[in-house]
């Protein structure tokens, strides 16, 4: 157990690191907070919820949608939920997405914290403020940048998480490796998925190297003018198939990885393609796909990282070393079109 306070440039956020859901009582008043989770959480873990008002939300990316949040703030109004309200996510990176954006805009915003219980949602999406939810075809188009108060990890949650979501969420571990630690690069390339699903220890130090790494990136550029760019590493391309094709996030970051690095290879001369796509693969996570890429650079077009007629667009000069390159959309669409 590791608590560690985080200062971030307005606020501060509290980490629990491999805590349990039992210390959250100490955190936050039980007859002043709400718990926001889904339906496989819920029924996974219902013991853990007694004693909390809770709300649970149908599961999936697809109710990360302007609707969900309408409906939550319905139910907190019904509630009457205030201003000294908490509202605590208990889930992957759709709940605590969903959670953070109606904190933030629930009576102008109000205190919340999350409890991530996935993988991805550990390392990942409950760190560095981001939330919000889908337009269409259109990946976290709408949101805000407010950091939680606290993060709390019960990796005991982990225990229900299935195979494929443990999968999904190390695209996210490969991905801090690759930009920012190649000594975990050669850690992930040495171990597997089965060493971290069945050593608790490992598992957790991972998670922790892995939550400070973002939290490091974050706190140097919080709202995404410069060095936070790096951690969209392989999402240009990969929240662009994810929204066409219905893959796991995870398996969508690993593809626009993949294609990342031969971007990398003609625009910054990157020698380590083969290696990554070896980590990728023994983690099972694909690598090279069909698809139609006319339609793809369409969404892709759109993106948040566009600025007119450019694209900031990250890429590799080695493993563990991450550059963010402004590409003209013309020369992008050709480069994906000649993958």
């Amino acid at each position: 157990m590791t608590h560690v306070k985080v200062n971030f440039s307005s606020s501060a956020t509290d980490f629990y690191f491999a805590y349990g859901i039992s210390h959250l009582k100490k955190i936050t008043d039980p007859k002043a907070t709400v718990l926001i989770t889904d339906e496989n959480i819920y029924h996974a873990h219902a013991i853990r919820f007694n004693g909390w008002n809770t709300i649970v939300l149908k599961p999936g990316e697809d109710y990360k949608v302007q609707a969900t949040a309408d409906a939550v703030i319905a139910k907190l109004i019904e509630m009457q939920a205030d201003r000294m309200t908490t509202l605590v996510g208990v889930g992957g990176g759709v709940v605590t997405d969903l959670t953070g954006y109606v904190a933030s805009i629930y009576m102008r915003g109000i205190r919340f914290g999350f409890i991530p219980t996935s993988v991805l949602g550990l390392v990942d999406a409950s760190i560095g403020g981001k939330n919000g939810v889908d337009a269409g075809a259109y990946k976290n188009m709408v949101g805000t940048i407010r950091q939680p108060a606290f993060i709390l990890h019960d990796m005991v949650f982990l225990n229900s998480l299935p195979k494929q979501e443990w999968e999904n969420g190390f695209a996210e571990i490969i991905k801090h490796a690759c930009i920012k630690d190649a000594a975990m690069f050669r850690e992930l390339e040495v171990n597997s998925l089965e060493t971290y699903r069945g050593k608790k220890k490992a598992i957790c130090t991972l998670v922790q190297r892995n939550a400070e790494i973002k939290i490091r990136v974050v706190q140097k550029d919080e709202f995404e003018k410069g060095e936070r760019r790096l951690l969209n590493f392989g999402h240009t391309l990969g929240h662009a198939l994810e929204t066409q094709y219905e893959l796991l996030h995870g398996q969508a970051i690993s593809i626009g990885m993949t294609y990342a690095c031969h971007i990398s290879e003609q625009l910054c001369g990157f020698k380590q393609t083969d290696e990554l796509v070896s980590v990728l693969e023994k983690y099972n996570l694909p690598t090279y796909a069909a698809f139609n890429k006319q339609k793809v650079f369409n969404v892709l077009k759109m993106d948040k990282k566009r600025e007119r007629k450019e694209m900031n667009y990250v890429l590799l000069e080695k493993i563990g070393k991450g550059v963010v390159k402004s590409i003209s959309l013309k020369q992008l669409e050709k480069i994906i079109g000649e993958l």
